[in-house]
């Protein structure tokens, strides 16, 4: 990380000032109002925009920021989009670019200026019918480029929505079949949006291994795929036409023989570890369009991948994942390494923890979308910085300790965490010393720190620091 910048009364970290290069404002005052408040932000992280702001009229200045109307979410991000292309290109073979959809939801008593997401079942009235409620607040589709290590690199795109009503697949089934419609008009468009900006963002489109869960089963972005020269690996809910279109594709798995086991560690509800034992059947299966479409959509040719366990375990679900992907898969091992690329895509469900937990989102009393909308692409930043400080030092290779912290907060840490301080600094020393500011014990059996605790002791060290700096300035004075 570089040093920090003084813009207005904040200092910036050199990192975040890097990840807002980018910006391109008609007037130069957004242009540093945004860096100040994200610096406020980050130096209070969790807290409201008044605690971050300190008085009314920094308070105020941000309120007015996140409400101007040239201001919105393809601006803040465009630096951090940048970015992670640069990072993107400073890694070599493949990068797993993984996709999801998450709702943040807000307490509100007029819910129009915001909008709603889904529908809450709150119960049944006297008569025994089911009631519900709207629940008030915004989805948010994005992508992350992560290695395959699950080191995150930095988001690819990010797409913001919210309902006025529902209309939902089970009301549009009474009159048409959703298969005819054609994808431009429908929600899910989104999937091939963000397929189509990340590969345009990094680059190279054959390093790209596009990953999505059931809800990305969606044959035009296979396509779309395939037209741009690009990968993808999704879990598969369809039960979709092969070969002569007399039969489907479950029919053809089913004649698969075993080519080999796979054992796991299961984790249950209750946070119990078992062992599983999976048989991984794949093969190269030629696939039809859906009937509808088929004038518009070629076959193709693509790889399923099955991974079962053969009877029900006793306490949880049994394990069946069915995956789909134009890589080839010819051996056990490319059958094993597909399905742990698929199994990166929790950490997709991390960064949702990271920033509902940690940057505390839903907690915002603001009071539009589009305030919102802006808010939450700031901490769209500050958290995937949380989530790679937390994975960085999971690498495995020595890195230096000034990648994250500057000269000043190495020393600190030094004095703050009991033990001998580096002659020469590395990043995992360092970010173990930053764990325990946050309440990591560091036992011999204890697993690497987590987000949250990553996440205290930023904070604290931020806390420190400035009172520090207060203390020279009085010093010197």
């Amino acid at each position: 990380m570089e040093a920090w910048q003084q813009v207005g009364r904040t200092h910036v970290p050199g990192w975040l000032a890097n990840e807002l290069d980018g910006f391109h404002f008609f007037d130069v005052r957004l242009a540093r109002r945004l860096q100040e408040l994200a610096g406020q932000l980050w130096s209070h992280l969790g807290q409201s925009i008044p605690m971050a702001c300190q008085d009314w009229a920094n308070t105020k200045a941000a309120y007015r920021f996140l409400g101007n109307a040239h201001v919105h979410e393809d601006i803040i991000l465009e630096g951090h989009f940048r970015a992670t292309g640069e990072r993107f290109n400073a890694t070599t073979g493949p990068v797993l670019i993984l996709h999801d959809t998450t709702t943040f939801t807000f307490q509100r008593d007029d819910q129009q200026p915001i909008g709603i997401t889904y529908k809450n079942y709150v119960g049944k009235d006297k008569n025994g019918r089911h009631r519900t409620c709207a629940l008030c607040g915004i989805l948010m589709h994005f992508s992350l480029a992560v290695t395959p290590e699950g080191l995150p690199l930095g988001l690819t795109a990010v797409k913001f929505w919210s309902r006025t009503e529902f209309n939902g697949c089970t009301a549009l089934k009474r009159k048409i079949n959703p298969t005819r419609v054609p994808i431009e008009t429908k929600k899910s468009f989104r999937w091939l949006d963000n397929l189509r900006r990340s590969t345009v963002l990094c680059g190279t489109a054959s390093r790209c291994v596009h990953i999505g869960d059931r809800e990305s089963d969606i044959y035009e972005l296979f396509c779309l795929a395939h037209q741009l020269g690009t990968h993808f690996l999704v879990r598969t809910c369809v039960d979709r036409l092969a070969g002569d279109a007399r039969h489907t594709v479950a029919d053809e798995m089913e004649e698969v023989q075993v080519h080999g086991l796979h054992r796991i560690d299961v984790c249950d509800r209750h946070g119990n570890v078992s062992k599983a034992v999976l048989e991984l059947r794949f093969k190269r299966i030629h696939l039809l369009p859906p009937i509808g479409k088929q004038a518009k959509y070629p076959a193709l040719t693509l790889t399923v991948l099955q991974a079962t366990e053969p009877s029900k375990p006793v306490g949880r679900d049994r394990i069946d994942w069915k995956l789909l992907t134009d890589l080839p898969v010819t051996s056990r091992a490319q059958a094993i390494e597909k399905l742990q690329w698929y199994a990166m895509r929790w950490k997709i469900e991390t960064f949702h923890k990271i920033m509902k937990s940690g940057c505390k989102v839903e907690q915002s009393k603001l009071r539009t979308s589009e305030r919102l909308v802006n808010l939450i692409g700031l901490y769209c930043i500050l958290g995937w910085r949380i989530f790679w400080t937390t994975m960085v030092q999971r690498a495995g290779s020595p890195l230096p300790a000034t990648l994250a912290f500057t000269t000043q907060e190495v020393k600190l840490l030094d004095r703050l965490v009991r033990g001998p301080a580096e002659t020469t600094p590395d990043l995992s020393v360092y970010l173990r010393k930053l764990a325990c500011l946050g309440g990591y014990l560091g036992r011999t059996h204890d697993p690497p720190p987590g987000n949250m605790v990553i996440w205290r002791g930023l904070s604290r060290l931020t806390e420190i620091e400035l009172g520090y700096e207060l203390a020279v300035e009085t010093m010197g004075n």
